[in-house]
């Protein structure tokens, strides 16, 4: 893929706010933890792609940290073949007690759409973990699963809250 790859859905941005026509929207929330130290190794899950791998993905052990506009591919855990589903990075959130960032999928991903990853810390210094789906199935074979999408998006997100609690 290419920074000339396009975007599979026309709302980019849309996990900061409002869920487009034909959307689906879903969010889950996890406490990770208490303290500075949860709020790091969250952060440093986040940042390296753990939280991917944790899920079962196959991501690029050169992937770097992700920033605005780059290109990552995830192969899916789905039966023994890999096949790369490509994403961009949308935006990055980059404050003391707010960081994660959410990135998009590219044409030939299965889904279509986009999630977002934050991990955040409160005044009380209690740790949580927000992630944040808009989608629609993007492919014909997604488009048959639709009505097990949502079970799948809902544990995938546990997998990936587990990943940044350390589990």
């Amino acid at each position: 893929m290419n920074a000339q790859s396009p975007f599979n859905y026309p709302h980019v941005g849309a996990t900061r706010g409002g869920t487009p026509a034909g959307f689906r929207h879903a969010h889950l929330t996890s406490r990770l933890g208490s303290g500075d130290v949860a709020f790091r190794t969250a952060v440093r899950v986040l940042e390296n792609w753990n939280m991917q791998r944790h899920a079962g993905f196959r991501v690029d052990s050169h992937t770097p940290a992700p920033r605005a506009g780059l290109e990552v591919r995830l192969d899916p855990p789905i039966g023994p073949a890999r096949w790369g589903a490509w994403c961009r990075v949308v935006y990055v959130v980059d404050e003391p007690d707010r960081r994660g960032f959410a990135y998009g999928t590219l044409e030939g991903h299965p889904i279509s759409g986009e999630e977002a990853f934050v991990v955040e810390r409160r005044p009380d210094g209690a740790v949580f973990g927000h992630i944040t789906a808009v989608s629609r199935p993007g492919r014909w074979f997604t488009r048959l699963g639709a009505p097990v999408l949502p079970l799948a998006q809902r544990w995938m997100m546990g997998r990936y809250l587990d990943a940044l609690a350390g589990g």
